[in-house]
C-alpha cells in the first residue's frame, strides 16, 4: 500500500479533517491509545497541551495508508501495517489514533501519533521517514501480491503526473481532474523548445502562459485558475527558465487574467453553465443513491455491531460460568482445573473476537462492492463533462483563432474571391541582375557541353 507521512501540527484541524463526513461516506475511529481523552478531537488536543512544554512546533506524525483499489485489504493488514510504521520510526510506546475512511467504494487508513515523549518532554526524532515508508510500502506489495506501481519500483520511473492535495483542489476548482490537467501542460512541454512554442501550445488548449508574482512560469485557466509550470511539468524552476528565457515580456497574472476575462464571451460561458447544469442533473439521481446507499450501510452495520456486541456479551457470561466458586473454586485452583478453564476461556474468547472480525470485514468488503459498481456510473457522468469541457475549449479557440486570422490568410481569402491583385515582382538591383544572368547561362545546354569537353580534354580523351 502506498503510505504518505508529514510532521505537522494542529491537532484540531486535523481531528476535525480526520472526522468530516462531506466527502467520506464512513468514518471508524479504530484505535485510541495512550490518550486520557476517548474522542480523537480531545486526543490530538492533549498532544498539542503536552507540546507546549516543548519548543516542538510539528508535534503530531500524521500518516496515511492507501491500499491498491482493486483489493480487499482486511483489518489485520492494516493494524500489521501501523505496527511496522510504529517499530521503524521509533514510534513504539507513543500515544497514536487510527481511524478508517471509506470514500467513493475505497478504504484506507489514517494513523496519527504523539512525537512528545512524557517521560523526557522530548520529541522524537524521525529521520529519513519517506525513505522507510518507502522501503515498507515495497514489502507490504510484495508481502500482499499486489501489482507494485512502476514509480513505486524505481523512483525514476515514476508518474509525473502524481498530485499533492492542494493541486487536486485546485484542478476540481478549476472543472478539472488533476491527472488530465497534468497531462496536458506535459504535452504541451514535450512539443515545445522555446517560450513562444510552449505559450502557443498552452494557448491552443486554452491556457495562457504568464509570469508568476514570485520567480518561476505559470500557467493560467480560462477560469482564472494559476498553476505553477514547473510543478506540473516535474521540473526544476531553474530548468524551466534555461528554457523559456526571460521572463519579462509574458504578462503578469492580472494582466492575463484581465486579457482573459475579455476574451471569454458570454456565449461560451452559457455553455458552461448548460454543461454545468446537464452534469448536476445526471448526477442527481446518482448521488440520491449514493446517499440511501450510504445511510443503509450505516444502519446495516449498526445492526451488525449491535449484534455482535450482544453476542459477546452472553458468551462472556457463558465463560464466567464455566468458572466454580466458593469452596469449589478453592479446589479447582488447587487442582488446577482453574488454570485449565481459565486458558480455555481465553482460546474460545480470542476464537470469538476472530470470528466476530471476519464477520464485519466480510459485510463491508460486500458494501463496498456495491458501491464500487455506483462509483462507475458516477464515474462516467464526471468523464463526459470533463471530455465536454474540453470540447468547448477547442471550439472556443477554433472560433478566437478564426476571428483573428493572420494577413496572409486574409489576402488567400481575398483572392479566393478574385478582388486580389497580383502582387508585384520584385525589383532587382545592378548586381543581383547580373548573378542571376550567371545563373541562367550555367543551366543552360551550351554551357554544360562546355563542361563537358573540358572534362574530356582533362582524362586525356
Amino acid at each position: 500500500m502506498i503510505l504518505k507521512a508529514s510532521q505537522r501540527g494542529g491537532g484540531k484541524q486535523l481531528a476535525l479533517h480526520l472526522l468530516k463526513t462531506e466527502e467520506n461516506e464512513h468514518v471508524e475511529i479504530h484505535e485510541m491509545r495512550g490518550f486520557v481523552s476517548d474522542d480523537l478531537v480531545g486526543a490530538l488536543n492533549e498532544a498539542h497541551a503536552i507540546s507546549k512544554a516543548t519548543k516542538c512546533k510539528q508535534f503530531l506524525f500524521s500518516v496515511s495508508l492507501n491500499p491498491p483499489p482493486q483489493e480487499r485489504v482486511d483489518v489485520a493488514t492494516f493494524e500489521d501495517a501501523i505496527a511496522r510504521i510504529e517499530e521503524k520510526n521509533g514510534l513504539s510506546g507513543q500515544p497514536r489514533a487510527v481511524v478508517f475512511h471509506e470514500k467513493e467504494g475505497r478504504r484506507h487508513a489514517h494513523a496519527v501519533w504523539s512525537r512528545i515523549d512524557a517521560d523526557t518532554m522530548t520529541a522524537k526524532n524521525l529521520p529519513f521517514f519517506k525513505n522507510k515508508l518507502r522501503e515498507l510500502s515495497r514489502e507490504l506489495y510484495i508481502e500482499n501480491g499486489w501489482k507494485m506501481p512502476r514509480g513505486l519500483m524505481n523512483s525514476r520511473e515514476a508518474d509525473p503526473r502524481n498530485f499533492t492535495l492542494a493541486e487536486w483542489h485546485q484542478a476540481k476548482r478549476a472543472g478539472l481532474d488533476a491527472r488530465d490537467l497534468k497531462s496536458i501542460m506535459q504535452e504541451c512541454w514535450a512539443v515545445s523548445d522555446s517560450k513562444a512554442a510552449f505559450a502557443q501550445a498552452l494557448q491552443a488548449r486554452g491556457f495562457t502562459l504568464a509570469r508568476g508574482d514570485r520567480r518561476g512560469a505559470v500557467a493560467i485557466s480560462p477560469e482564472g485558475e494559476v498553476f505553477s509550470v514547473a510543478r506540473a511539468v516535474g521540473k526544476k524552476t531553474k530548468d524551466v527558465n534555461a528554457r523559456l528565457g526571460d521572463l519579462g515580456s509574458l504578462p503578469s497574472v492580472t494582466d492575463a487574467r484581465g486579457a482573459l476575462a475579455k476574451d471569454l464571451a458570454q456565449t461560451w460561458h452559457r455553455h458552461r453553465q448548460e454543461a454545468s447544469l446537464e452534469k448536476r442533473r445526471a448526477l442527481a439521481p446518482l448521488e440520491q443513491q449514493r446517499q440511501a446507499m450510504a445511510l443503509a450501510h450505516r444502519q446495516e452495520r449498526a445492526r451488525l455491531d449491535a449484534g455482535l456486541q450482544k453476542r459477546w456479551q452472553e458468551e462472556s457470561q457463558a465463560r464466567a460460568a464455566k468458572m466454580p466458586g466458593g469452596v469449589r473454586g478453592l479446589w479447582s485452583r488447587l487442582t488446577g482445573q482453574h488454570a485449565a478453564l481459565q486458558k480455555q476461556n481465553e482460546c474460545e474468547a480470542y476464537l470469538a473476537l476472530d470470528r466476530d472480525r471476519a464477520q464485519r470485514q466480510a459485510l463491508i468488503e460486500g458494501q463496498l462492492k456495491d458501491r464500487q459498481t455506483l462509483q462507475a456510473q458516477i464515474k462516467a457522468v464526471r468523464d463526459r463533462h470533463v471530455a465536454l469541457l474540453r470540447e468547448l475549449r477547442a471550439d472556443q479557440q477554433q472560433v478566437k483563432r478564426t476571428l483573428e486570422a493572420p494577413p496572409v490568410m486574409k489576402a488567400f481569402e481575398t483572392q479566393a474571391k478574385g478582388v486580389a491583385r497580383t502582387p508585384e515582382k520584385p525589383r532587382l538591383n545592378a548586381g543581383q541582375q547580373e548573378r542571376l544572368e550567371r545563373l541562367r547561362q550555367k543551366g543552360s545546354p551550351e554551357h554544360r557541353a562546355s563542361r563537358a569537353s573540358a572534362k574530356d580534354r582533362d582524362r586525356g580523351r
